[in-house]
């Protein structure tokens, strides 16, 4: 499987804008590229969802199942909409639409849900022994096996929420492409742009910017390269 997967800081940190801009450069660029979200939540909230935004950026041709398997309509944990819904998300499942999606592409596109530690599936332990006690974001990046594109704030608090999340994915083995911040703002601040040094001098990692996007014009967007 070849491609990047997406993760986040923790939520409303650009994630599904990174996971697009990054989708929408390989493509431009000649790849078959599928996009994959293991959960998407709050569809009862206005707007574009994330599935359909992923699609849309990609030009691809999946249907809604094939991108995102589960869909809740509360906005809540993936784990915690699924058992409002009387599920229960199944990281079989998971792995196999993955899977799929990668065959039928180049390139995959993966984007998680909230930050890398967010549970998809969890139960009272004991319960169901035949089965994983939880099932986090991060295990399915450790399944994927690809290499990890970290969406986080530019501004103040973003050092230390992004060297955590550096340290988790470290911590399980994973390889971490790149941070991209985002809304990078035209003129940076002071702070801005010392997150960005010390990020990238204490995490020891590229880190990229990504300015606020017109999602309603995505021939404005900027390339999003990670190497």
């Amino acid at each position: 499987m070849r491609g990047f997967f997406v993760t986040g800081t923790g939520t409303e940190v650009g994630k599904t804008v990174v996971a697009a801009a990054l989708a929408r450069t390989l493509a431009n660029g000649g790849e078959r590229v599928a996009v994959f979200k293991p959960a998407v939540t709050g569809l009862d909230e206005p707007g574009e969802t994330d599935h359909a935004l992923l699609r849309r950026a990609a030009s691809s041709q999946q249907s809604d199942d094939e991108i995102a398997p589960y869909r809740y309509r509360p906005p809540a944990s993936p784990h915690l909409a699924a058992a409002q819904a009387g599920e229960e998300i199944g990281p079989q499942r998971l792995r196999a639409g993955a899977q799929a999606a990668a065959e039928k592409a180049d390139l995959l596109v993966c984007e998680g849900v909230g930050g890398l530690l967010v549970p998809l599936a969890w139960r009272v332990s004991g319960a169901m022994r035949h089965k994983p006690a939880s099932y986090l974001v991060r295990d399915l990046a450790v399944d994927l096996g690809l290499p990890l594109v970290v969406a986080a704030s530019p501004g103040l608090g973003t050092i230390n929420h992004t060297l955590l999340t550096l340290e988790a994915a470290r911590a399980a083995g994973l390889s971490v492409a790149a941070v991209v911040l985002t809304p990078w703002p035209e003129e940076p601040s002071a702070i801005e742009r010392s997150n960005r040094e010390t990020i990238a001098g204490l995490g020891k990692v590229a880190v990229l910017t990504l300015a606020q996007l017109d999602l309603d014009e995505p021939e404005s967007w900027p390339e999003l390269t990670i190497a």
